[in-house]
């Protein structure tokens, strides 16, 4: 094992070519790391501004009360093993998806009707709490992994995972909220972008291509079509308005399971050849960007943000594939 306290990392403001290198070798910069430093850049991606959404202070993780019915890792943080021999529902668990996707996009409803110049992301995330303890469900993200908070939200250049924190919203911001109830047995999964006052128009165009972003994936399914239409009709949209689709990110199964292991690329993927079939439920979640598609994750292992800085919004449903194409099932 290293010891990390011994290794010394480059900069964030690194040298000229004929300065003496960081590392404290003595020779200059340009014959010691100027290289290595380029390569790991292109790895990186873009290099992202000074400025820009930074981490806040988190809250304690919220209490559900004992009578309400929890998945297995609400606990140890670590769900179980699972690996259910087909993607397709039955009729009851469709049934009781169809609730717990309702009561999802009722909490969505309920909680975004708060967004405004001044509140709190953390704020936000106790609104959301008590609406999903109202419908007799338990916020899903509440300790997934380890995940602190029972909804997500990501402003401006995150892409995903924002952990709500005691950062205010500001005029002219964007902000995603990622909400998803356990409610009889099931997950009912959706987030929207919502704008906070009034925003700059390419970040209102952003918004609503990534809006019609979504609805060309969902128009996208049919029976007996492999998984990679949806991400192939997202792409194109998204590329005719040159932006850009995240990639490290894709929508997935659901039901008994908050993730299974069915994944929806939202760029085409040539590999995802999985046939889509009626009584499938999944989550088709486009992230699109005003830049470049490369991300990079914050030390607190979640929030994930855009590598170039640019800002990016997200849209998503939980939707049944039936004989005919896709039922929305996050619907109020």
């Amino acid at each position: 094992m290293t010891d990390v306290s011994t290794v010394r990392v480059a900069p964030a403001v690194l040298p000229k070519p004929n300065d003496p290198c960081w590392c404290g070798s003595g020779t200059k910069y340009k014959k010691c790391h100027r290289g290595a430093d380029a390569v790991e850049a292109r790895k990186r991606g873009p290099e992202a501004p000074s400025r820009g959404i930074r981490p806040g202070v988190i809250s304690p993780m919220r209490t559900v009360p004992a009578h309400i019915p929890r998945p297995d890792y609400a606990v140890s943080g670590r769900p179980g093993r699972f690996f259910p021999p087909s993607e397709v529902k039955s009729p009851d668990v469709i049934a009781r998806m169809r609730r717990a996707c309702k009561a999802a996009a009722e909490v969505m409803n309920a909680t975004a009707a708060h967004v405004r110049p001044g509140i709190t992301t953390d704020e936000l995330d106790a609104i959301a709490h008590e609406e999903y303890i109202r419908r007799g469900g338990y916020p899903s993200p509440l300790n997934y992994h380890g995940f602190p908070k029972s909804i997500c939200t990501s402003i401006n250049e995150v892409i995903c995972h924002g952990i709500p924190d005691n950062r205010p919203l500001e005029e002219g911001d964007i902000i995603n909220l990622d909400i998803t109830i356990y409610l009889e047995g099931v997950h009912g999964d959706c987030s929207a972008t919502y704008l906070v006052g009034r925003v700059d128009p390419d970040s209102e165009r952003l918004v609503q291509v990534t809006r019609e972003c979504l609805m060309l994936g969902i128009e996208a399914v049919k029976p007996g079509r492999p998984i990679n239409d949806i991400g192939r009709a997202i792409e194109a949209h998204a590329t005719k308005n040159r932006m850009g689709v995240v990639r490290a990110y894709c929508g997935h199964g659901i039901g008994e399971r908050f993730h299974t292991s069915l994944q929806i690329p939202h760029h085409f993927d040539p590999e995802a050849k999985t046939i889509m079939e009626p009584g499938m439920t999944f989550t088709i979640e486009p992230m699109i960007t005003l830049g470049h598609w490369h991300h990079r994750t914050w030390d607190d292992g979640w929030t994930a943000v855009t590598a170039d800085g640019s800002r990016t919004a997200q849209f998503e449903h939980t939707i049944l594939v039936t004989d005919q194409g896709a039922e929305i099932l996050t619907v109020a």
